[in-house]
C-alpha cells in the first residue's frame, strides 16, 4: 500500500446508464470515502492503481473512452465538473463483474494536498454477444482555478483504463464580481440532494434605525419549462431550488413564508409561514406528490381553471394581511394562460404597502417573449420582472431586488415620521 496526501475524499456520483446495463441501485450509491480526510491527512490506495496515475500514461488495458466534462458555473454558484465514460458491452460480458473507480484532482497551486476520490460499480451478468456501449458520468465541485485530473478505471481482472487532463474553471471579466459558494483553488464533493438543509444564516440587524430584519413572502412555481411536459426536470427543479437558496442566505431577512404550488395540477404543494428560516427538506417532501403525468378529469371539464386556481392564490396571498410582508416575490417557468388573472379582481385587492417582484426562469427568453399571467399581475402592482437564464442573471436580479426592498422599506419609515 502507497500513502498519499488528501484534503477530501469523498464525492456523490450520479451514473447514467441509458441502455440499462446497470442496477438503479448501483446507479445511485454514494462515492466511497477513501481512508483519511483533512488537509494533511493520509490516503491508502493500492500500489498498482498509484503507479498508474503517477505514470501519466494512459491505458487501454480495458477498451473504454473518458471524455472530460468541462466545468459550468450552475444557478447554485458552483463550478460542476467530470466525466464520461464508454464501455463496450462484450468488454464486460460473462458473469458478475465489479468495476472500480479512482481519480484525483489537483489544483494548481497547491500540489501538495490533491483529492482523491473512489467508487465502485456493481455490473451484473452479460451476454457474450451484447451490443452497445455502457455509459458512466461523474462529478465533482470546484472553485475558480486550474486543476489536473488523473483518473482510471479497473475491472474485476485487473485491465485497467487510465486518462489524464487538465481543467480551468474561470468566469468572465464582467462577471467577476459574482459570489461563489466554493473558495478559489477548492475541491468539493457534488451535493446529489438538491433539498438538504440550508446551514444557518448568522442575520444582520440595521442598528442605525433600529430596524429588524425583513421579511417576505415567496411564492414559487414548481414547474417544468414546457407546461405540457409529464417531467420536471432536473435542471429546472435546481434552478428553481437555488432562486429559493439565494433568498434563504440573505442575512438581511428574518422571516421566511413560503408557497410553493403548480400550476399544471392547479394545486398548492407545500405551505410555511413566517418562519426563521426556508424548512428545505419539507418542501422536498411535499414535492414529492407532484404526478405531471396524469389528468384529473374535474380539472378538464373546468374551461379556465388554471385562471381561477391563480386568481385565487394571488387574492389569497395578497389580501392576507396577519403578517404583511416587506416584498412578495413570484418565482418560477412562465404561465401561459388564455385568459389573465381578472382586471376586476387586481382592483378588489387595493394598493399594497410592499413591492412586489417576478423572477421568471425562463431558459430560452426568445422562444417565448411574451409577458405572463404573473407578469402582468406584477405589472398591475408597479412591480419589477427579472428574466433568469443563467448564473449570472440570477446574482444580478437578487442584487437589484434587495436594493429595491430596502429602498422601499427606508422610504417608508422615512414618510411615517414625516406624517408624524
Amino acid at each position: 500500500m502507497t500513502m498519499a496526501s488528501i484534503s477530501l475524499a469523498r464525492i456523490f456520483f450520479l451514473y447514467l446508464v441509458p441502455i440499462l446495463v446497470f442496477t438503479a441501485s448501483a446507479i445511485l450509491r454514494a462515492q466511497t470515502l477513501m481512508a483519511g480526510s483533512g488537509p494533511g491527512s493520509l490516503v491508502r490506495i493500492f500500489n498498482e492503481d498509484s503507479a498508474v496515475l503517477e505514470s501519466q500514461e494512459t491505458r487501454k488495458d480495458l477498451p473504454c473512452g473518458v471524455n472530460p466534462i468541462k466545468p459550468q458555473l450552475g444557478f447554485d454558484m458552483k463550478f460542476h465538473a467530470g466525466y464520461e465514460i464508454s464501455i463496450p458491452l462484450r468488454e464486460l460480458s460473462g458473469s458478475e463483474d465489479l468495476l472500480t473507480t479512482i481519480f484525483r484532482v489537483t489544483p494548481d497551486s497547491n500540489k501538495d494536498e490533491p483529492v482523491y476520490f473512489s467508487h465502485r460499480i456493481s455490473v451484473p451478468s452479460i451476454e457474450a454477444d451484447a451490443h452497445g456501449d455502457a455509459y458512466l458520468q461523474g462529478f465533482f465541485d470546484i472553485g475558480e482555478g486550474k486543476y489536473h485530473v488523473d483518473f482510471l478505471i479497473r475491472d474485476r481482472s485487473e485491465r485497467v483504463c487510465s486518462s489524464f487532463w487538465d481543467t480551468d474553471a474561470s468566469l468572465p471579466g464582467k462577471e467577476k464580481q459574482l459570489a461563489l459558494v466554493i473558495p478559489p483553488n477548492t475541491i468539493a464533493a457534488s451535493e446529489m440532494e438538491p433539498f438538504k438543509e440550508e446551514p444557518p444564516v448568522e442575520r444582520a440587524v440595521d442598528t442605525q434605525h433600529g430596524d429588524g430584519p425583513l421579511n417576505v413572502k415567496v411564492l414559487v412555481n414548481f414547474a417544468p419549462q414546457n407546461f405540457r411536459s409529464a417531467t420536471l426536470q432536473p435542471l429546472d427543479m435546481n434552478a428553481l431550488v437555488a432562486i429559493l437558496r439565494s433568498i434563504a442566505r440573505e442575512p438581511r431577512i428574518g422571516k421566511f413564508s413560503i408557497v410553493a404550488f403548480n400550476m399544471q395540477e392547479q394545486r398548492v404543494l407545500y405551505r410555511q409561514k413566517a418562519s426563521e428560516q426556508i424548512d428545505f427538506p419539507a418542501l422536498g417532501d411535499a414535492l414529492n406528490s407532484l404526478k405531471l403525468g396524469t389528468v384529473d378529469l374535474k380539472r378538464l371539464s373546468q374551461k379556465h381553471g388554471d385562471t381561477e386556481f391563480l386568481t385565487d392564490l394571488i387574492t389569497q396571498e395578497m389580501k392576507d394581511t396577519k403578517d404583511r410582508p416587506d416584498a412578495l416575490i413570484f418565482a418560477g417557468p412562465k404561465v401561459m394562460l388564455d385568459e389573465s388573472v381578472p382586471q376586476d379582481t387586481l382592483k378588489d385587492i387595493g394598493q399594497v404597502e410592499y413591492p412586489v417582484f417576478y423572477m421568471n426562469y425562463n431558459f430560452n427568453p426568445q422562444s417565448n417573449p411574451w409577458r405572463d399571467a404573473i407578469g402582468n399581475t406584477v405589472k398591475f402592482f408597479k412591480g419589477a420582472e427579472y428574466t433568469i437564464s443563467r448564473p449570472p442573471d440570477l446574482f444580478h436580479a437578487w442584487t437589484e431586488i434587495m436594493s429595491r426592498i430596502v429602498k422601499f422599506r427606508v422610504g417608508r419609515r422615512d414618510a411615517g415620521s414625516s406624517s408624524q
